[in-house]
């Protein structure tokens, strides 16, 4: 599983750090962001690229646990 942490950076800076990291061809990603926006940004782009996402929500951050 790559692991990412997206906190402090705002769009479309996270959704570009997941893209990067699916063209490695994984099945499994974690990336934590800290605002909703990002959140359904990088929930938009992984469903949109045929992933699964869930997410977790613990002291004002977003896990988004993405898989294929």
């Amino acid at each position: 599983m790559v692991k990412l942490d997206a906190c402090g950076l705002s769009c479309p800076e996270p959704v570009m750090m997941i893209s990067k990291a699916m063209k490695s061809g994984g099945k499994e990603y974690e990336i934590t962001v800290d605002n909703r926006v990002s959140k359904e940004n990088v929930t938009r782009y992984a469903e949109h690229q045929g992933y699964t996402v869930s997410v977790t929500e613990s002291n004002g951050e977003f896990t988004l646990k993405i898989q294929k």
